[in-house]
């Protein structure tokens, strides 16, 4: 049983945000569950070369301002690897994911901390865990040929080792919003409680 999330909220709006008020019905699925929610509507920093120059100097030798300035990637990092379960909320911009989640994808797949080079290949650090993935979208169907959010995600999450990764879908709000909605509501209370 899932017994630590760690909840992604995406949306740029916190009223009347489809991805968030699914988010909260799946949470609801896992009572008794510590939950640890990161809300990204406030953005995050981008990384820059201060970033890289600090990510690529091995870890024993980093100056403290080196470390003062990968303090919020290694804590997203530690709330990752602490959770069993993330649910995130994915609404789709534009054709893709938002800004603020990119951000936090660029802060979390770190080289040799989350996923590592192997002769076989890149290999995902974070193993044995789940992510349950909100789709929210006025216009855009999950899954085609301009969708370019929920592919990325699974490649990013699958990238650092979480594989078992689940959409909910609320595509498409703009053209039916309430066969949508009842939809993603049904493939909420289908959800497996176990990962």
């Amino acid at each position: 049983m899932t017994s630590s999330i760690l909840r992604i909220d995406a949306s740029a709006r916190r009223e009347g945000s489809i991805s968030r008020d699914l988010a909260d019905r799946i949470i609801a699925r896992f009572p008794g569950a510590h939950v640890t929610t990161r809300d990204l509507a406030n953005g995050l920093p981008l990384i820059d070369e201060t970033w890289v120059g600090a990510n690529f100097t091995p870890e024993a030798e980093r100056s403290p301002e080196q470390r003062a300035t990968l303090a919020l990637s290694d804590d997203l990092i530690a709330e990752v690897k602490a959770a069993d379960t993330l649910v995130i909320g994915l609404p789709i911009y534009n054709f893709g994911v938002p800004a603020t989640l990119k951000a936090w994808v660029d802060q979390v797949a770190r080289a040799g901390v989350t996923f590592r080079y192997s002769e076989t290949g890149p290999e995902g650090l974070l193993t044995g865990k789940r992510a349950i993935v909100i789709v929210a979208s006025g216009g855009t169907e999950a899954g085609s040929e301009i969708d370019f959010a929920t592919g990325y995600l699974r490649h990013v999450l699958s990238f650092i080792g979480i594989k078992d990764v689940e959409f909910v879908t609320a595509d498409r709000l703009a053209l039916d919003p309430d066969g949508t909605l009842q939809s993603a509501r049904d493939q909420i209370d289908a959800l497996a409680l176990a990962a």
